[in-house]
C-alpha cells in the first residue's frame, strides 16, 4: 500500500467565535500488533521516529499553529503579567549541609537558578555554581548536591536541556574552585560520600531506548571516571534499580535493590567498622509493598521507615547482626500517615499528615514524644533540615496561596523564630482552603480539596480547575503556586482530588489504584468531577482539568472516557499509549504500576483506558492542549505526538486540539530559565481561561 506524505495538506476547523485552526494532516500508516489473540491497530507509529524528517516537518507545522494560537491569547488574556507579579521570589529557603548553608536563587528573576552558599545566616550568600558558566549553549539544570563529611568538597549533579541524564562535578568549598573530576552517563543517582570519594550509579547511554543495566561505582576525587571501582550490578536482572546511601557518620553504606522482574526488594550493607568490611545482605526478598527504607544509624543500629504489615508507616531499629529480629521504634499511628523522618542531634523528627493537616512530632531516641507542632489546615512542610550534630534546624512551610515561611527551631527548647518570609505583593489572607469528601462509584470516600477567594459564592457554578496525580504511592501536598493565585483572582476555583493510586491514605490506598486496580484511579477522578457539577460548584461549560506525568494520564483518560464532563483538558508529559509505554526508556520500571502487555489480563486492562486507543472517531472532544518536551527521556514525547495526531485527524473534532512542545526541556517541562517557566505556565492558563471564561 502506498502513502502520500502530504504535510502541505491542511484540515481547517472552525472554532465558533474563537480562532480557525489549520491542522497538518498526519498520514495514516497502519501497523498491526498481534498480542495474544488481539490485533491492535496503530496508524501513527511513524511518529515514534522523532528525528525523522517527516516527523520533524509535522512538528514544525504543529509549532506554527500552536504559537499563532497562543500569541493571540497572550494579548487577550495576558496570564504572563499576573503570574510574573505573584511569582516574585528573591531566594529559596536555605539548606544546611555540613558547615554551610546553600540556597538556589535567580538574579532578579532572570537567567537560571544558581547555587549560593554561606557559613552563617547573618552574612550575605556568595555564588558557588553558576549554571551559565558550565555551558553557554545548553540549558543547565542543577539536580542535586552533597557535601563531604569534612565539608571540604561538594559534588553536584546537573543535566543538559531537561534530560534525565546527568553529569557530576566536584568543587572545593574552601577555594570555590572546581576539581578536574567530571563523571558522565549518570541517571537517577544519589551522591553518597565516603572519605575521599563517593558512590554513584550510572547506566549505558541511550535516549529513548530502554534504560537497563544500572551499576554502582565508587569514585575517588582526583581520578578519571574510567578508574572508578564497580561496586554492584546485576547481570541476571538488567531491569533491577538501585539506591545507594551512606549514613551521616559514614560507618554504613546501604544499597537498596528493587527487582521488578522478581517483585522483590533486597537491601545490602557494608559496615566499615568491621575488620574485613564487605557487602552483606541485610534484608532480602521483601515484597514490593513491604517497602523498608534505611534513613540513618544510631550507634550500632540502623533506623528505617517500614511499611511491612502496616498501612501508614512506622520507624524500626535494625541490628545488622540480627536483621530479621528488628524492633519497633516509633509505632504506626492509625489515623496519621508518616511522610518524612529526619535525625538531628539526639532527636527524631517525623512529619505526619491526617485529613489535610500536617503535624511535626519530635521524639527522643527511645521513641518518646517530646513536642509537636500543628500546621494550619491546607499547609505543608516545605523543608526540614540541618546538620545532624546541630541543636538548631530550619523549618519552613507553605500553602497553595501562601509562599514559604522559614523558621529557626531550637531542638532543646522547641522555640521557633522567623528567619524569613517570602515577600509577596498580594494579600494571601483573602483565600480559603476546605476539604470535601466524595463518594466514588464503589462507595469509597475520596478526599477533595477546594481553594478559592473568600468572597466567591460557591453555589453559583464558577469556573473550576481540577487536578490530581494518583499514582506510584505519591502523597500530594500543597505548594505555593502563582498560577493558582492568578486563576483564583480571575474568579475561578482550584480543586485537587486525592484519588486512589496515590499514597494520601497510606499503602492500601496506593495498592487499590495500581496494576489491575488502576481503573479505580480514573473512576475516582470522574466521580469527583460529577460531584462538583451535581453540587453546583461548576458546570460542564466552566470545567477544566489538568495533570502532569501520571496526573496527565488521569486527565487524558477522563477526557476520552467522559468527554461530556469537561470543557478544557491539559495533560502534561503524560504516558498516553499504554500498549507501548513499557518498551521505551524507564517504562519497564512502571509495569508494577500499570501492568504489562506480556500478560493477557494486563493487556486488556491497559486497552480499557489507554487514551490513544480509546479515542472515538464520532466524538468532538473538549478543547485540549497536549504538553510535552522534546528531550523527555522518562515519558518520550511521541506519546503526545501520536495522541495529538489521532485527535486532530478526525472530521468530528470541532474544539481546538493543540500540541505544545517545549524545546531543550525534559520531563519537568520548562526548567532553569525563569522566562521559559513563566512562558509555559502562562500558555496553559491563557488556554484554560480563554476557553472557560471568554
Amino acid at each position: 500500500m502506498k502513502y502520500v506524505f502530504a504535510i502541505v495538506f491542511i484540515l481547517i476547523v472552525k472554532i465558533g467565535k474563537s480562532q480557525s485552526i489549520e491542522y497538518p494532516i498526519a498520514p495514516k500508516k497502519p501497523v498491526i500488533d498481534t498480542l495474544f489473540s488481539y490485533q491492535i491497530l496503530d496508524e501513527y507509529r511513524w511518529l515514534e521516529e522523532v528525528n525523522s524528517k517527516e516527523t520533524q516537518d509535522w512538528l514544525a507545522n504543529q509549532h506554527v499553529i500552536t504559537k499563532s494560537y497562543l500569541r493571540k491569547l497572550a494579548v487577550k488574556i495576558n496570564s504572563s503579567t499576573s503570574i510574573d507579579r505573584y511569582a516574585y521570589v528573591k531566594y529559596d529557603n536555605p539548606y544546611k549541609d555540613g558547615d554551610y548553608y546553600f540556597t538556589y536563587a535567580y538574579y532578579n528573576n532572570v537567567g537560571v537558578p544558581a547555587l549560593f552558599y554561606q557559613t552563617d545566616l547573618r552574612s550575605d550568600p556568595d555564588i558557588l555554581i553558576d549554571p551559565s558558566f558550565i555551558s553557554a549553549k545548553d540549558n543547565i539544570l542543577l539536580q542535586n548536591y552533597k557535601v563531604a563529611k569534612d565539608s571540604k568538597h561538594l559534588a553536584y549533579q546537573f543535566s543538559r536541556n531537561g534530560s534525565d541524564w546527568g553529569e557530576i562535578k566536584v568543587i572545593n568549598l574552601k577555594t570555590g574552585l572546581h576539581r578536574s573530576d567530571h563523571l558522565k552517563h549518570i541517571k537517577f543517582s544519589q551522591i553518597a560520600w565516603k572519605e575521599d570519594g563517593f558512590y554513584y550509579s550510572k547506566y549505558p547511554d541511550a535516549q529513548f531506548n530502554e534504560t537497563v543495566g544500572q551499576e554502582i561505582y565508587y569514585h575517588t576525587i582526583g581520578t578519571e571516571q574510567n578508574e572508578d571501582k564497580l561496586v554492584f550490578k546485576r547481570k541476571d536482572s538488567p531491569y533491577a534499580s538501585f539506591d545507594c546511601i551512606t549514613t551521616n557518620d559514614e560507618r554504613f553504606m546501604i544499597i537498596k535493590e528493587r527487582d521488578l522482574s522478581k517483585s522483590v526488594i533486597n537491601i545490602f550493607y557494608i559496615d566499615f567498622n568491621e575488620p574485613n568490611a564487605a557487602l552483606r545482605p541485610l534484608l532480602t526478598r521483601l515484597k514490593l509493598s513491604e517497602n523498608i527504607s534505611i534513613i540513618d544509624n544510631h550507634n550500632d543500629k540502623l533506623i528505617a521507615i517500614s511499611y511491612k504489615d502496616v498501612n501508614n508507616g512506622m520507624l524500626i531499629k535494625i541490628d545488622p547482626k540480627n536483621p530479621r529480629d528488628w524492633e519497633s521504634f516509633i509505632p504506626e499511628f492509625s489515623s496519621s500517615l508518616l511522610l518524612e523522618v529526619e535525625l538531628f542531634h539526639d532527636k527524631v523528627v517525623c512529619i505526619y499528615q491526617s485529613n489535610g493537616k500536617q503535624q511535626v512530632v519530635f521524639f527522643d531516641m527511645q521513641g518518646n514524644v517530646l513536642h509537636a507542632i500543628d500546621l494550619p489546615f491546607g499547609f505543608a512542610v516545605n523543608r526540614l533540615n540541618g546538620a545532624k550534630q546541630d541543636k538548631e534546624i530550619l523549618f519552613s512551610y507553605e500553602g497553595y496561596t501562601q509562599p514559604k515561611i522559614v523558621y529557626r527551631l531550637n531542638l532543646e527548647s522547641f522555640e521557633m523564630k522567623p528567619l524569613r518570609a517570602t515577600v509577596v505583593n498580594f494579600d494571601f489572607t483573602q483565600y480559603k482552603t476546605k476539604e470535601l469528601e466524595v463518594v466514588s462509584f464503589d462507595g469509597t470516600i475520596v478526599p477533595l480539596f477546594l481553594v478559592y477567594k473568600n468572597d466567591i459564592d460557591l453555589s453559583k457554578s464558577n469556573p473550576l480547575l481540577l487536578k490530581a496525580y494518583g499514582g506510584f504511592g505519591v502523597v500530594s501536598i500543597p505548594y505555593f503556586s502563582p498560577d493558582i493565585v492568578h486563576f483564583l483572582n480571575k474568579g475561578g476555583i482550584f480543586a485537587f482530588a486525592n484519588i486512589r493510586g496515590g499514597g494520601d491514605k497510606g499503602k492500601e490506598w496506593a495498592l487499590s489504584g495500581k496494576g489491575v486496580n488502576k481503573m479505580n484511579s480514573f473512576n475516582d477522578f470522574i466521580a469527583t468531577s460529577e460531584y462538583l457539577i451535581e453540587n453546583n460548584y461548576t458546570t460542564r461549560e466552566k470545567f477544566a482539568i489538568t495533570g502532569k506525568s501520571n496526573g496527565g494520564l488521569v486527565v487524558a483518560v477522563a477526557m476520552t472516557l467522559r468527554p461530556d464532563l469537561y470543557k478544557v483538558v491539559v495533560p502534561e508529559v503524560a504516558p498516553l499509549d499504554m500498549v507501548r509505554f513499557e518498551k521505551f526508556t524507564i517504562g519497564h520500571f512502571h509495569k508494577d504500576e500499570y501492568g504489562s502487555t506480556r500478560d493477557s489480563l494486563g493487556l486488556l486492562n491497559l486497552l480499557s483506558y489507554s487514551p490513544f486507543h480509546t479515542i472515538n472517531d464520532t466524538i468532538n472532544y473538549p478543547a485540549c492542549m497536549i504538553m510535552t518536551s522534546e528531550n523527555d527521556d522518562r515519558v518520550p514525547p511521541f506519546h503526545s505526538y501520536k495522541f495529538a495526531a489521532k485527535l486532530q485527524n478526525r472530521a468530528k473534532q470541532i474544539n481546538p486540539i493543540l500540541l505544545r512542545v517545549e524545546k531543550d526541556a525534559g520531563h519537568y517541562g520548562a526548567t532553569g530559565s525563569f522566562k521559559k517557566v513563566l512562558k509555559e505556565r502562562a500558555a496553559i492558563y491563557d488556554f484554560i481561561i480563554s476557553n472557560l471564561m471568554d
